[in-house]
Order: structure tokens, then sequence, then C-alpha cells
């Protein structure tokens, strides 16, 4: 099973993400943000190799430190080309990733952008800013849609319940939880309905 690292990546909350395989050492790194020297110091450290550089989506605390990976490391960018045009690989709804042993696969989940997108790894899931612990991600930024960001939600809320949840940002009681526990307390996945949840995400 691919092994997931979380690290404090900004004074804005951002965490970043280092994701490997224990048996080939093959590395991806997640939405580097402002402190990428951290990826490359914890790779370091476990040994690992890193080959893919991961965009949840492509607002700059998330990509700031894409240049500083991609220049350290032999790492291919990947990301949905509606948020990062021209990545190395190009994501889409159901593109798979393959890491080591293990399989990285890609859900397109706009709402927050338009090429937002969820890493999934077995019962692990990087969700950047479309679900936080206890909240979700803004529907009021430019290239914003609440109808396909409720939609996207729609989407997370079916998968198993003890699905590890890894955030964008540190802005929960925790700094994981599991979409059980964002059902049980997440205002913004109780919401029966698209109206509800809008007028909810717009504070109204």
């Amino acid at each position: 099973m691919l092994q997931i690292i979380q690290i404090d990546a900004s004074e804005m909350d951002n965490f970043s993400y280092l994701i490997y395989c224990p048996e080939t050492l093959c590395a991806a790194v997640v939405d580097p943000s402002l402190r990428p020297e951290l990826l490359l110091k914890r790779a370091t450290i476990l040994g690992v190799r890193v080959k893919l550089l991961l965009n949840t989506h492509g607002h700059q605390d998330h990509i700031a430190g894409n240049d500083v990976i991609l220049k350290h490391t032999d790492a291919k960018l990947a990301a949905h080309p509606a948020d990062l045009p021209n990545p190395d690989i190009s994501l889409a709804e159901g593109s798979t990733l393959k890491l080591g042993n293990g399989e990285i696969e890609v859900m397109h989940t706009p709402g927050h952008t338009p090429g937002s997108v969820v890493f999934k790894t077995g019962k692990q899931i990087i969700t950047g800013d479309t679900l936080f612990v206890s909240r979700c991600g803004r529907a009021d930024l430019p290239g914003s849609d609440v109808t396909a960001l409720y939609k996207s939600l729609q989407r997370l809320k079916n998968l198993p319940g003890d699905t590890r949840i890894y955030p964008g940002h540190n802005y929960g009681p925790t700094v994981t939880s599991t979409i059980s526990w964002e059902l049980s307390n997440n205002d913004y996945l109780k919401c029966s309905n698209l109206q509800e949840f809008t007028r909810l995400r717009s504070g109204i």
C-alpha cells in the first residue's frame, strides 16, 4: 500500500503531501506550496526518488513550489489542464498513475476551480481544496462553481466510510478525518439539496 506523509507547507495552513511506495522507494509529491524544501528533505531522509509532481488545483498557494521540485528532481508534472495548461501528464476523470507497486486514481472534482482533482489510493484520498475536515472549499472565486462543487461533494460522500481524508489546508479540529466522520460532522455534507448547500456556502 502506498504511504502518505502530511507536511505543514505554509503560513496559510497549507498541507503538502509525499506519497511513496515502501517496496520500490518511488515517490510523488502533492501541492508543494510555499515550503517545497520540506518535501525534498523528507524524500532525502526516506531515500525515495520523486517521480511525479501532482497538483490538486492551480491556486498559487498550492503550486508556488512547483518550480523548485521540478528543478531538483526528475518529476513529471501531472495536473488537470483546466487549471494548469500543458502539464507533462494531463489528468482527467478516471486517470490512473502508476507509482512503484501502487496506483493513484484521479477523480475530477470541479467546483472550487474548474480543474480541481482528488487523488485516491486505496482508502486514502488527498482532497485539495474540495473537502476539508469539517468544511469545504470556497465557491465564490474566479472560476468557482457552487453547483459543480455540490456535485463533487456528493461523489465523495459515496466513498466507503473508512476512507481517510487528507485535506489541502489545516482548517478543522483534526489534521485528517474519514468520510464517516464528515457525514456526521460536516454541515456542508449534511445539506439535503443544492439550494440548501448554496445558501450555506454563500453565507446567506
